[in-house]
């Protein structure tokens, strides 16, 4: 019932979030502000985030090796790195890359921020923790502002990250997903490419679940 409601509203709900979503924005979590472009994935008002930074929280990141693949805001790899741990920051979005260092030089927070295209341009590193919010809407992106939402019409983002990620994988591989996308549709790319998802967390936050997935070998 909910999800038919959701299915109404939704073009109004987008109306409201493309008008807000215009000019830049300033978001603030634990005291760590970062001022985000229209250009890139708003963590106001999108339920993944928070979830994300909730579930690290309580984490001891102390000294570890922590990559956040296609940052966005950068909000979750600056707690990251808030927390002692060793950060990675990487992006497709040129605009996002450059807001984050900028974000990192004016809250003193020191990681490491890359432009790299999945794994492209990170293949010699190694990490304790792997933390992925992907794109998961079945539509070809036309920019990189769509790229954070859309995956492409055939699912291209999953096919090409879970072909590199068996090199890659972390002992802490997360992905966050939520009840709209086709999970179990992603979940099939994965184990072609020899991936297993465990479940490791369920939110509902709005009448909308959300899961935090562990990727490991299977």
């Amino acid at each position: 019932m909910f999800k038919k409601i959701k299915k109404h509203i939704f073009p109004v709900a987008k109306f409201f979030f493309d008008k807000y979503t215009l000019k830049q924005r300033s978001y603030t979590y634990e005291g760590i502000t970062v001022n985000v472009s229209a250009e890139v994935f708003p963590p106001h008002f999108t339920i993944s985030t928070k979830i994300f930074l909730e579930f690290i929280k309580p984490l001891d990141l102390k000294n570890k090796n922590f990559l956040e693949l296609g940052c966005g805001s950068g909000i979750i790899s600056l707690f990251a790195a808030s927390k002692g741990a060793n950060v990675t920051a990487s992006d497709i979005n040129k605009i996002a890359i450059s807001a984050l260092k900028e974000a990192s030089e004016a809250n003193e927070i020191p990681l490491n921020v890359v432009y790299s295209d999945l794994f492209e341009n990170l293949s010699n590193q190694t990490f304790d923790y792997i933390i992925i919010n992907p794109p998961y809407y079945p539509k070809a992106p036309q920019n990189d502002k769509e790229r954070a939402w859309f995956c492409g019409e055939n699912f291209e983002y999953f096919e090409k990250l879970f072909a590199q990620l068996p090199q890659h994988l972390a002992p802490n591989t997360w992905m966050i997903l939520s009840e709209d996308c086709e999970i179990e549709h992603i979940k099939k790319i994965a184990s072609n490419n020899k991936l297993n998802f465990e479940l490791i967390l369920e939110k509902s936050v709005l009448k909308e679940k959300n899961y935090i997935f562990s990727i490991q070998k299977s």
